[in-house]
């Protein structure tokens, strides 16, 4: 149940480090997702990331179709394009969601 049905405001995601985003990776039901473009995708990904393009014209549907029981850490390059999708997430009423601060560059240091 979201936000919306309950009349209250949905849940607000929160902004991890990259030592936090790992950390989390750990627990149990998490997904994590990759929402850069294929080009990006090709120069390297974290490990076992779920690709779903912010710019492909079926984001909306496809992000819709993602488990709301699942805790999602998504990323893109350098957080912007994440934190938007973050945000899309918080407004579908997805319960655990985390923006990793600074994306894979911040990842990768």
């Amino acid at each position: 149940m979201n936000g919306s049905e309950t009349g209250q405001a949905p849940t607000v995601h929160q902004d991890l480090t990259a030592e936090e985003f790992a950390a989390k990776m750990k627990e149990s039901n998490t997904v994590v997702l990759d929402v850069r473009t294929r080009g990006e995708i090709a120069r390297g990904k974290i490990e076992g990331a779920v690709e779903l393009d912010y710019r492909s014209p079926n984001f909306a549907a496809e992000l819709a179709a993602l488990d709301p029981d699942k805790t999602y850490l998504v990323y893109c390059a350098s957080g912007g394009r994440s934190a938007k999708a973050c945000t899309a997430m918080d407004e579908l009423g997805y319960g655990e969601v985390y923006n990793l601060l600074g994306g894979y560059g911040a990842w990768k240091k």
